[in-house]
């Protein structure tokens, strides 16, 4: 028999708690004028657990699931879907959830632990003509991008033909000259392990790089920047122990006393060539985007935080007094001479996260990104929140909010064309709001933020907290 969540974890409720539907809409309704140059569909991910877990809940645990809303002659549909994992098959099947966060192996069902299954719950991308569900401890998980159902000859799980060594990060990164698919994997050679994977798919789908970094110690790496000629690869001190995890500590915790060791590996080289610098203990989940300068600086835009939020000391208490909270930073590195340097300066005061950019322009100098401004990884309090856009070449930004307690999800950059000038669209965002328990798809003119939605399409349901989604373009 299925058991009641707990009501004493914030992230299993309010927003941040997950609907047990599944649900079709073919026809939204609309306010505003929907752009007829719209054609194609935002896949949205993130947790929703299927079942209330065995042991302490964490909000990067929960299964899986797909939202979907599809844009075509003006009219909106709506889906979501479960992303139906070994886990997720096992634990429909039973009734009941078997498993621990990050499958802890003090709290899970032999039977679910053996499967080592992903929850495939953090981001959504296509590439190569596939749809991929994605988080950062296994293989991409193929869904039909009409369905939302796992296709392909592993029952869902996408293994390049078995090349694909190791794991797979949330994050890839998608070079717009060649079509390249850029990835990494850490606990690359075991549960908790200091090894990354890096490799490398062709737009055809052919796995052309495969290699194995050796880290400093087992860490948590979120997301990771790739620019035209170097990956660089961040290792923070968010860290990973078995040892820990089977003695009823935390599985990942902050030890700051290790600091931050960044890699750097030529793309056109080996593991053998990186190079490393050293920068004081931070973490960042996410970039906005990382280019070379004309003189071959290599620039990397993050979301910094001071301490790691949402994951404790080793010993299991509080690594803060309050929730930390990023904040937008240009880091510049400098590999020329005998010691490689890293300059650090902030570009905004303002808290927030998911940043997004015009992707067109990865690995480029750019002018523009968006951020959902708040700290989005304080569940349990009232805030305001908003989308921010940046003018990076003038320094000036904009900000619209909506109710006081309204939450957004992450900004996705739609092009007007494929040959738009950059910033030339619109960007689109899943906006909760909490009076109704229901949520609204916004669209806005990608530059003009503060005149607010030129369109909504309204749900008369509710999408969770998430994570990442992407837009795939076309008919379905």
């Amino acid at each position: 028999m299925a058991k009641a969540f707990p009501t004493d974890n914030p992230f299993l409720r309010g927003y941040y708690g997950p609907v047990n539907t599944e649900a079709d809409a073919a026809h939204l309704h609309i306010t505003g004028e929907m752009p007829r140059e719209l054609c194609g569909t935002l896949y949205r991910n993130g947790p929703n657990p299927q079942f209330a877990p065995r042991g302490p809940y964490h909000w990067f645990g929960g299964d899986g699931m797909i939202h979907a809303f599809h844009i075509e002659n003006g009219n909106v549909s709506y889906k979501n879907r479960w992303v139906r994992t070994p886990k997720w098959k096992i634990e429909n099947e039973e009734g009941e959830g078997l498993s621990g966060t990050f499958g802890n192996p003090r709290y899970t069902d032999p039977r679910v632990f053996v499967l080592n299954s992903t929850i495939a719950n953090t981001n959504i991308v296509w590439h190569a003509g596939r749809l991929l569900a994605l988080e950062e401890a296994h293989a991409p998980y193929s869904l039909d991008p009409a369905s939302l159902m796992p296709v392909g000859p592993d029952g869902g799980y996408e293994t390049y033909g078995n090349k694909l060594n190791g794991p797979f990060t949330a994050h890839p990164k998608f070079d717009p000259e060649t079509g390249e698919m850029i990835f990494f994997g850490y606990s690359a050679t075991g549960r908790f392990t200091k090894e990354v994977s890096l490799q490398t798919v062709d737009k055809h789908g052919k796995v052309t790089r495969a290699e194995i970094l050796e880290g400093p110690f087992p860490s948590m790496i979120h997301d990771f920047a790739v620019t035209k000629n170097w990956i660089v690869l961040p290792v923070f001190p968010l860290t990973s122990s078995m040892e820990r995890a089977m003695g009823g500590l935390p599985p990942f915790a902050w030890e700051p006393d290790k600091g931050t060791h960044i890699a750097f590996i030529p793309r056109k080289g080996t593991v053998a060539d990186v190079k490393w610098v050293t920068a004081p203990p931070s973490y960042v989940f996410h970039p906005m985007n990382h280019f070379e300068t004309a003189d071959g600086k290599i620039v990397v835009d993050v979301m910094k935080y001071d301490v790691a939020p949402l994951f404790p000391l080793p010993d299991g208490s509080p690594s803060s007094a309050t929730p930390p909270a990023a904040r937008l930073f240009r880091w510049t590195f400098d590999l020329s001479g005998k010691s490689n340097t890293m300059k650090e300066e902030q570009l905004d005061d303002r808290a927030g996260e998911f940043p997004r950019f015009d992707e067109r322009f990865c690995m480029s100098d750019y002018r523009h990104g968006w951020i959902v401004s708040g700290n989005v990884t304080e569940a349990g309090v009232r805030r305001s929140e908003g989308i921010t856009h940046y003018d990076l070449s003038t320094g000036r930004n904009a900000t619209w909010s909506a109710g006081a307690d309204d939450r957004f999800g992450e900004p996705v950059f739609v092009p007007r064309g494929d040959d738009a000038a950059e910033g030339d669209g619109w960007v689109l965002s899943v906006i909760y709001r909490p009076e109704e328990g229901r949520s609204d798809l916004a669209v806005f003119e990608a530059t003009a933020i503060a005149k607010g939605p030129v369109a909504l399409a309204h749900l008369s349901s509710r999408v969770p907290a998430g994570f990442h989604g992407n837009w795939r373009p076309g008919t379905l």
